[in-house]
């Protein structure tokens, strides 16, 4: 059965800085129309765009716990475009990632930062990308508290524990030694496609998509 889509505004869905395209499929079943990112759900693509943070993290874990009910043999498209954000609502993120059954393939469009960074170097191994103009950061979590000494001791020490935890990671995921992580997130560390490729933060740079013979 063949089907014909085209894109049209609608006005009432908003996205952050502007509205949603809506696709409508025609078929000999009439219309049915979605918005943009729910279309694109149907082919396992999920978007991580913006900072990072609880409530975003929630939409993406469960978008991937649906795709993994839908069909747990069937690679996840993950496009990440964020400048990084909560270190508990990524990393909510990134062990849904790790647990379910299907790959999870990471790509990185604009830029992948500081938790955007860590959840790219956490897809399937050999299947992490990213477009040729895209941007990657890495650095050491952020962090700030107020209050009695004491407290402020407890939360210096669970930011230390909470770097050791996200460089041991990183340095699985890129191959590179523990010492070498914590050297280069000491400050923030910007790199290239190409560079993020050679690290380990990825594993090819897209240029063109390839299509099938």
């Amino acid at each position: 059965m063949s089907r014909n889509s085209y894109i049209q505004q609608n006005s009432d869905i908003q996205a952050a800085g502007g509205l949603v395209p809506m696709v409508v499929e025609q078929s000999a079943r009439g219309e049915r129309a979605y918005d943009i990112y729910s279309r694109l759900l149907k082919e396992r693509i999920i978007f991580l765009v913006g900072p990072v943070e609880d409530y975003m993290a929630n939409l993406v874990a469960a978008q991937l716990l649906f795709l993994e009910a839908e069909n747990p043999d069937k690679d996840i498209h993950l496009y990440i475009n964020s400048p990084g954000g909560s270190v508990t609502a990524g990393m909510s993120i990134y062990d849904t990632m790790q647990f379910i059954k299907p790959d999870v393939s990471t790509i990185c469009i604009g830029q992948a930062c500081s938790m955007g960074a860590f959840l790219l170097a956490g897809g399937a191994p050999g299947k992490r990308h990213c477009l040729p103009n895209s941007r990657m950061m890495i650095h050491q979590p952020l962090g700030g508290f107020q209050g009695q000494a004491s407290d402020i001791d407890i939360h210096a020490k669970e930011i230390l524990n909470i770097r050791h935890r996200l460089n041991s990671l990183l340095a699985h995921h890129t191959g590179q030694s523990l010492e070498t992580i914590e050297r280069d997130t000491e400050r923030d560390n910007f790199m290239s496609a190409e560079r993020a490729a050679e690290y380990g933060l990825i594993d090819s740079v897209f240029s063109k998509r390839q299509m099938p013979a």
